[in-house]
């Protein structure tokens, strides 16, 4: 009965949508008996995806995401709920609180020697260290490989672990009951939840020197300082969002929405989570998205709804620049952008004469960055590049066209 509402769906994503059929998601992988994709982890062109109540496991993709295998060999827990990756090693904690290492790739697994008692929710590496982050007994650390383990809860208040995160020395812990920070691997920990409004927190991820944590419904929050103070950051995203999964690709920034039982979906945030959009056409209307990642070229994503399934789309359809023409300019040239005043959204177009490298950014009034538009080698063309201002207040704003010597800025004006 399922296979049949999944034909009928597809045929009524066909015959509806008013999208080129390749601009958009594609299922790569089903399994209704999967109830959840829990985490994907990626190596190069190797993708694994984690899931729980399927029998299976994991599978994994030698190309990307395009086809897939199963890759369970030696796992005696198939209720998978965390992947990672530390250099020729694979990591797979379970919902029985196992934790099994591939050597080769997913082909064969063996359990460690620890049974850390209660469901791994996260698993994170630091140079040496592997970290499991548990939904019950806090943080353990493991210094050879996952042959043992040694808790590190020292101050760690709540120690019901979800999400981690490593940003250099910094060691975070989402929790129920907030996000947590170690700088000397999990020794001791010190509270980092001022400004979180809600301190459910599901996932955590890092951007250069942005710290982002989704939380179970009050969308996504951004801190510049380790943690120190939280500001909200979900304009564009529904109301009373539940985040459990963020991803990131260069400067954009990737959230996975579950908001069972209404629609959720995947939404991109090109300014550090300042404004979202959607970017799920493809995807079912329903869609629980609770596990992304991206490789160097596509963004895969775990739907955990009735039509369950992992799904693909390439970054540069939802991320680059839009090329306009391959006719090939004499010099570089930045025109103004047009509508100006605008709206909330306008297009800044550009010209390249030879393959360059291109950063487009945008900046107010004082000289601070505000949006990091295009940061990618381009070949001789024309392009453009939207910039979607949702959320940014009204005001004068400057943009910055810097490719090789080559340094232009024109003004901008939003009005609300």
């Amino acid at each position: 009965m399922k296979n049949i509402f999944r034909y009928l769906f597809i045929i009524f994503c066909l015959f509806t949508s008013t999208n080129p059929l390749h601009a958009q998601w594609r299922e790569t992988y089903a399994n209704e008996s999967a109830a959840f994709f829990r985490d994907i982890a990626v190596t190069g062109t190797n993708v694994f995806v984690g899931m729980s109540n399927s029998g299976i496991g994991v599978v994994r993709s030698t190309n990307n995401g395009a086809t897939w295998q199963e890759a369970n060999t030696g796992l005696t827990s198939t209720f998978i709920s965390a992947l990672v990756v530390s250099d020729t090693n694979l990591f797979a904690g379970t919902t029985a609180g196992l934790v099994f290492r591939s050597t080769n790739n997913g082909i064969s697994w063996s359990k460690t020697s620890a049974d850390l008692i209660r469901w791994v929710a996260d698993l994170a590496v630091s140079g040496t260290n592997l970290f499991a982050g548990t939904s019950g007994n806090g943080v353990f650390r493991s210094t050879d490989n996952g042959t043992s383990w040694t808790a590190v809860n020292t101050d760690l208040t709540n120690t019901s672990v979800s999400a981690l995160a490593v940003s250099g020395t910094n060691l975070f812990a989402g929790t129920r009951g907030g996000v947590f920070r170690s700088t000397n691997n999990g020794t001791n920990w010190t509270p980092a939840s001022s400004g979180l409004t809600d301190t459910s927190v599901r996932s955590l991820a890092v951007s250069n020197t942005n710290l982002f944590a989704g939380t179970s419904r009050g969308g996504v929050f951004r801190s510049t300082n380790n943690g120190t103070n939280w500001t909200p950051a979900s304009s564009g995203l529904p109301t009373n969002t539940s985040v459990p999964a963020l991803a990131v690709s260069g400067t954009n920034l990737f959230a996975g929405v579950s908001n069972f039982p209404t629609s959720g979906g995947v939404f991109l945030s090109t300014n550090n989570g300042t404004s979202w959009n959607s970017v799920s056409t493809g995807l079912p209307t329903d869609a629980r998205v609770e596990a992304l990642a991206a490789t160097s070229t596509y963004l895969i994503a775990g739907n955990s709804n009735f039509l369950a399934g992992v799904w693909r789309r390439p970054l540069s359809e939802m991320t680059s620049v839009e090329r306009l023409s391959t006719d090939l300019p004499t010099h570089f040239s930045l025109d103004q952008n047009y509508p100006n005043p605008f709206n909330p959204a306008t297009t800044i177009s550009f010209g390249v004469p030879s393959k360059s490298f291109v950063s487009l950014k945008v900046f107010d009034a004082l000289g601070r960055e505000v949006s990091s538009l295009v940061e990618e080698e381009l070949t001789a063309g024309t392009y453009s590049q939207k910039w979607n201002a949702e959320g940014v207040a009204s005001g004068v704003y400057f943009y910055r066209l810097q490719a090789g010597s080559f340094v232009e800025t024109k003004k901008l004006l939003l009005l609300r």
